[in-house]
C-alpha cells in the first residue's frame, strides 16, 4: 500500500484528535500564561499583549484560554472515543462543539479586529485549527454512510479521511 493510499485510510477521528492536541497546546499555553499574570510571547510580531490585557480577554475573571482549554480536552476526548468505538453521537458531539467555539472564536476575532484593534497570533492559530476541526468534522458527519443516526453505532465499517467505507477487514485498529 502506497503513503498517499495509507494516508487516505486515516481515520478522521485521529485526524481530529491531532488538530484538537494542537489546539490544546495553545490554549494551555495561553491560559497558564495569563494565570499566572504573564502576557504570552508573539515574538516578533506584535498584540497578543495588547489583546490579553483587554477586558475582552476574561468572561466573568476567567481567561478566554481556559475556556479554550476545556473546549479542546472536550473535542479530543469525542474524536478518540469516536475513533475506537465508531459511535456516530461522538461525532455529532465534536461537530456540534466545534461549532459552538468557532462562532465564539468568530466574535472574538471581531473584537480583536475592530474593537480591540490587534490581534494576537496565538489565538489567530488556535482559530484556525478550531475552523479546521469544525470543517473536517462537518464533512465527515454530512459525508457519513446513510443509516446511522446520531444515537447509535456505526456498523463497524471505518470511514477513511476521504468520507468512504474502508475496505472489508480494515479496522480502527489498523
Amino acid at each position: 500500500m502506497s503513503l498517499a493510499q495509507r494516508i487516505r485510510h486515516i481515520h478522521p477521528g485521529l485526524v481530529l484528535a491531532g488538530l484538537d492536541f494542537i489546539g490544546l497546546c495553545i490554549a494551555s499555553y495561553l491560559a497558564v500564561v495569563e494565570v499566572g499574570g504573564g502576557t504570552p510571547v508573539c515574538g516578533p510580531l506584535h498584540g497578543c499583549e495588547t489583546v490579553a490585557s483587554s477586558p475582552y480577554s476574561r468572561i466573568n475573571g476567567i481567561p478566554v484560554a481556559v475556556f479554550g482549554v476545556m473546549l479542546s480536552l472536550f473535542l479530543m476526548t469525542a474524536a478518540l472515543a469516536w475513533w475506537r468505538t465508531g459511535a456516530t453521537w461522538l461525532l455529532a458531539a465534536h461537530y456540534v462543539g466545534s461549532l459552538v467555539g468557532v462562532l465564539f472564536e468568530t466574535y472574538f476575532t471581531y473584537l480583536e479586529l475592530f474593537v480591540i484593534d490587534a490581534v494576537c497570533v496565538w489565538c489567530l492559530t488556535y482559530f484556525i485549527t478550531l475552523l479546521l476541526r469544525f470543517l473536517l468534522s462537518a464533512w465527515v458527519w454530512f459525508h457519513r454512510p446513510r443509516g446511522t443516526d446520531a444515537g447509535d453505532t456505526d456498523d463497524g465499517q471505518v470511514i477513511t479521511a476521504a468520507g468512504q467505507a474502508a475496505p472489508q477487514g480494515l479496522t480502527a485498529d489498523d
